[in-house]
């Protein structure tokens, strides 16, 4: 079998478990997300929350590990049980760590070298996009900066899919680019089944599924497709600093959306760096 033949049997696997929604993930992920949907049932208790959270051990330990950070814990006293962390935190903080540590489970699934360093790559840049979405959500709108963190940490999540997939079948592509095309051409569709079975809500999947797309109305007031999608280009223009190069007549919508030039995303990055860096230890 050559190299083309080999990919394509690689994206025949891929659509039979996107047609099935029999998508593989690894057991300690499947359980995260368990606890994920647990903690989004109404009236839930706090002690119900702790017993929960208990049953996954690296949950439990960044839970407890936030809980005494200096951003959540201003006493100094050591918080040694899960339910005066999840007190100290609330159930939104403990909500995002549980999807947080779902995204790093997916990513560390049978990664290794090559694979490794790009799923960490794609990690780091989630985490970033989150973090934005959530200051951006915060400063600039009326929607849920929790939920937009989500979003913003979910942006990829089928890029970590198929790349975590690809692990598996490392002498399939004929080249490194050949396998990033393969990822760009998929993910949208891979992260929307994926989504689907986490029972996502509907803004969160629209968000992941539409960010990149260029067809965004002109609104005047943005919704969460919009706020990952901001944060998604600004992160990527911020890291190259290149943001005092971009054409503003030709910014995506979202920024529009966002009431979003030159000068007031300058000003809101040089005034949000505390809070970006409060929300990357929240997720790292």
């Amino acid at each position: 079998m050559n190299a083309k033949e080999s990919e394509f049997e690689f994206i025949k696997g891929l659509t039979a478990e996107l047609s099935s929604k029999n998508l593989v993930f690894p057991t300690s992920l499947k359980t995260t997300m368990k606890i994920r949907r647990a903690l989004d049932t109404p009236d839930i208790s706090t002690e119900q929350v702790a017993r929960i959270v208990s049953s996954e051990p690296v949950l439990s330990a960044q839970v407890l590990k936030l809980a005494n950070s200096a951003m959540f814990n201003r006493t100094g006293k050591k918080v040694e049980e899960l339910r005066a962390a999840t007190v100290m935190l609330g159930f939104g903080v403990v909500r995002n760590v549980a999807i947080s540590v779902g995204m790093k489970q997916l990513k560390d699934h049978q990664a290794s070298g090559q694979s490794a360093e790009r799923m960490e790559g794609l990690w780091v840049r989630s985490m970033r996009v989150a973090a934005l979405s959530f200051v951006i959500a915060r400063n600039l709108t009326k929607q849920s900066p929790d939920k937009a963190m989500i979003a913003g940490l979910l942006h990829d999540v089928g890029k970590f899919y198929i790349l975590n997939r690809a692990c598996l079948y490392q002498d399939l592509f004929s080249s490194e680019s050949t396998l990033w095309d393969l990822v760009d051409q998929w993910h949208a569709d891979i992260g929307a089944a994926i989504l689907d079975s986490w029972e996502m809500s509907e803004d969160i999947r629209a968000a992941v599924m539409d960010h990149k797309l260029n067809d965004h109305p002109f609104t005047g007031k943005a919704n969460l497709t919009d706020i990952v999608s901001a944060a998604d280009f600004l992160d990527a223009h911020f890291v190259a600093q290149s943001i005092a190069n971009l054409d503003w007549d030709k910014i995506p919508m979202s920024l529009r959306n966002l009431q979003l030039d030159a000068e007031k995303t300058e000003k809101l990055m040089m005034e949000t760096g505390q809070e970006l860096a409060a929300v990357m230890q929240v997720l790292a």
